[in-house]
């Protein structure tokens, strides 16, 4: 499992607007165009645009 941070703020944002919990989802890296996301209980991946 890759490990994840705590969102941002403005990385809240973006998780929200694509339609996601951001209380379950950690940040494990942040490119400047996509968050690159793992959820918290299943480890699941996600890549998402900023």
């Amino acid at each position: 499992m890759k490990n994840g941070k705590r969102p941002t703020r403005r990385q809240k944002e973006a998780i929200e607007a694509s339609k996601l919990n951001p209380e379950n989802w950690l940040v494990f890296k942040a490119e400047p165009q996509r968050l690159h996301l793992v959820h918290r209980y299943t480890y699941s991946q996600r890549k998402i645009p900023v």
